[in-house]
């Protein structure tokens, strides 16, 4: 079919979708085939004035509904979610090319966050102190801030919108989400849900678009607050934009996830922490293992079955439920890829297993079109190569050789992210120990992605993330709300005369 003669995908706003007005559009394809699926409309600045405008008309009246009213609307969505997961699944592997049981286990990651969220009167309970002075009491409470969005990247294009708008919503915000252009599908049916649910016309908008998109949400006025996830360029440059515009942001960027395997680690078991990290979702993940880090004399162990195991990697159509690893997602990222892989070989690293020549195309796979590659397995990486210090975003492991425990943790440290981290061992005293000195976010200690669960929340340290709070949890409930303090007494309990004094309890 040609690609002119696709129906758009449009915006969601104020409970409606609406074609694109601005003229510009971008192909969406699927990653399998290579096929144009359809067209994305590109908002214009006035669009998303209109989404804004629909959230800040709606806000009001959403703010004052009881946090038990929303809790409500919350557990219907998530009902939906729940009968429509598979759906939302399909969705993503025919846009984004991530397998159909990866696709399965992000819903349910993003379903998670919703069943935190529906517990939102008790996560916005305040604090109270009777008598703090003679006759007077003190609380405070936490009051949504008003319009927030949501700025995602394609590679979650349903779980990581779900690490906000479900805690902006329950906390009494209305809800602008900007996702990739990439992937736009996912979003729009899960306003549609949303709006089955029951949630009020303007409370979550959708606006698709690209750059021109999020500058015009940055820059508008009446949003207080941005979620953003990314790369790191990208992340810093909407941090300092965001906060320069007088809103509160949340900007996770990139990573570079390393895994320390000891050597009294279960080499099985690392290699399969290992395959899995390093090549699921393609890499295309921010918390994807990309670095091996071997310790001792680990390395002559386990790179005999790392390489028969990277070789042996079911690169297939996600939605052949064989497949261990999908397409990447455009051509461009596969090119940038291999670029990595290039410049990794010229610049001494050991290319063991080379990504660049996936056979799946030769073989009758499938996959004789799209945007396709093959797991990348590198040995004998040092920290001065340009594919150890920077995110590549693909099937590409490196391995690292140190000496002893402490080079493996200063390796770590010294890196310019600090996201996720893994450590294999059956050591007690050196998993506590790693988990103290590391400077990093997220850890795992036998668990190769250790991203935590919907009540604790996300983030990174270093350049990993840009803002205090992290996201989801109940740190989200903090970065969507703001404190107020009442302090009250009555005329009956207040002496006569002007205090002139610092008030202090009496």
């Amino acid at each position: 079919m040609n690609a002119r003669t696709l129906a758009p995908i449009g915006h969601h706003i104020a409970g409606q979708i609406r074609p694109g007005a601005s003229g510009r559009q971008q192909d969406v394809t699927n990653p399998a085939t290579g096929a144009v699926t359809g067209q994305v409309a590109l908002a214009s600045s006035a669009e998303v004035d209109a989404a804004v405008a629909a959230a800040q008309a709606a806000f009001p009246a959403w703010a004052d509904t009881s946090p038990l009213r929303r809790a409500r609307i919350l557990f219907k969505f998530l009902e939906l979610l729940n009968q429509h997961r598979d759906e939302l699944a399909r969705l993503i592997t025919a846009e984004h090319g991530k397998v159909f049981t990866d696709a399965q286990g992000e819903v349910t990651r993003g379903i998670e966050i919703v069943e935190f969220a529906t517990g939102i009167p008790q996560l916005l309970k305040g604090d109270y102190t009777e008598q703090v002075s003679t006759g007077m009491d003190n609380w405070t409470m936490r009051q949504p801030l008003g319009v927030v969005a949501g700025i995602t990247p394609f590679n979650f294009p349903v779980m990581v919108p779900m690490w906000m708008f479900p805690v902006a919503i329950a906390c009494g915000n209305t809800f602008v989400l900007k996702p990739s252009p990439l992937d736009p599908s996912p979003s729009l049916r899960m306003a549609e849900l949303l709006k089955q649910a029951g949630l009020p016309d303007g409370v979550f908008n959708v606006v698709q678009g690209d750059k021109g998109a999020v500058d015009a949400l940055l820059a508008h006025p009446d949003l207080k607050a941005v979620s953003f996830v990314g790369s790191t360029p990208v992340a810093n440059s909407i941090y300092e934009t965001g906060a320069r515009h007088g809103k509160r942001v949340q900007a996770l960027g990139g990573a570079k996830n390393h895994m320390v395997v000891m050597p009294d680690a279960d080499l099985d078991q690392a290699v399969d922490g290992l395959i899995g990290a390093a090549y699921g979702s393609a890499g295309e993940r921010c918390m994807a293992i990309s670095v091996a880090v071997l310790v001792g004399d680990v390395a002559e162990k386990i790179m005999p079955k790392l390489v028969e195991r990277t070789k042996a990697l079911k690169v297939l159509d996600g939605m052949n439920l064989a497949a261990e690893m999908g397409p990447i997602v455009t051509e461009a990222a596969r090119l940038r890829i291999t670029g990595y892989i290039e410049h990794g070989a010229k610049e001494g690293a050991k290319l063991l297993v080379d990504g660049r020549g996936f056979a799946g195309a030769k073989a009758g796979a499938g996959c004789e079109q799209g945007f396709w590659l093959g797991g990348t397995l590198f040995d004998h990486v040092t920290p001065e190569m340009k594919i150890y210090k920077e995110e590549i975003f693909g099937p590409v492991l490196s391995c690292v050789r140190v000496p002893d425990f402490a080079s493996a943790v200063q390796l770590i440290n010294d890196h310019e992210f600090g996201n996720g981290v893994s450590c294999y061992t059956r050591d007690g005293n050196a998993a506590r120990e790693f988990a103290r000195r590391i400077q990093v976010g997220m850890v795992g200690i036998n668990v190769p992605i250790p991203v935590p669960m919907a009540w604790h929340g996300f983030g990174g340290w270093k350049k990993s993330l840009f803002g205090d709070m992290h996201a989801y949890g109940e740190e989200g409930v903090r970065f969507y709300t703001k404190q107020k303090s009442v302090m009250q007494r009555w005329p009956e309990s207040i002496g006569k005369g002007a205090e002139f004094a610092m008030p202090t309890s009496k």
